[in-house]
């Protein structure tokens, strides 16, 4: 990886984890040995609102921004909000994302609908798609709020960093109470 970056971008809605989840990416690549740099966006994050967070890794990482069309991972906790960020996302790019609708209030207040078929769009566009039904993967990890971290398992097949590194930023970062149903939740989403 000679001076190489990756760029990944997190995409969802207020409360579904994604900073945590972002976190934990950073600590592992840092584990790894990598220089990290991180920024996240939050629109009314806790209200349902869209978060945007990015992380990239190399060797030397000087801005934390991932610029438009470079990145190399849609890593996705909500259909809509993985759609609206592909434009983000470099010619044959990899997604994974949540097989998960949430409607933003204009759709529950009955002025808009919310859009169909969009997995069929994404794979259109970016054909290494993995869509993952992380809330069942959750429950049956034995805990619903830990579908980010049945996603970050799906998402760490795809980077070339040893489990090992996964791991432990899981163990310094996640509650010790809550971290044996988070080390399922990122192996059953990590053996997908």
């Amino acid at each position: 990886m000679s001076g190489q970056i990756t760029n990944i971008l997190l995409v969802g809605v207020g409360g579904q984890g994604i900073l945590l989840a972002s976190e934990i990416l950073s600590e592992t690549f840092m584990l790894a040995g990598f220089d990290v740099k991180k920024s996240e966006i939050h629109g009314m994050s806790q209200r349902g609102g869209s978060v945007v967070s990015h992380v990239r890794y190399g060797r030397e990482v000087f801005s934390p921004i991932v610029p438009e069309g470079e990145g190399d991972i849609l890593f996705g906790f909500e259909l809509m909000e993985t759609c609206r960020a592909l434009p983000l996302l470099k010619k044959g790019g990899k997604v994974v994302a949540n097989d998960l609708r949430i409607p933003p209030p204009s759709v529950l207040m009955g002025q808009e609908t919310y859009p169909e078929g969009l997995a069929d769009r994404i794979r259109t566009e970016f054909p290494d798609l993995l869509l993952v039904d992380g809330q069942q993967l959750a429950m049956d990890a034995g805990n619903p709020r830990v579908a980010n971290t049945v996603l970050l398992g799906a998402v760490s097949k795809r980077i070339d960093i040893a489990e090992d590194y996964w791991l432990k930023a899981l163990e310094k970062l996640v509650p010790k109470k809550a971290l044996e149903v988070n080390r399922k939740a990122f192996m059953l989403g990590r053996n997908l």
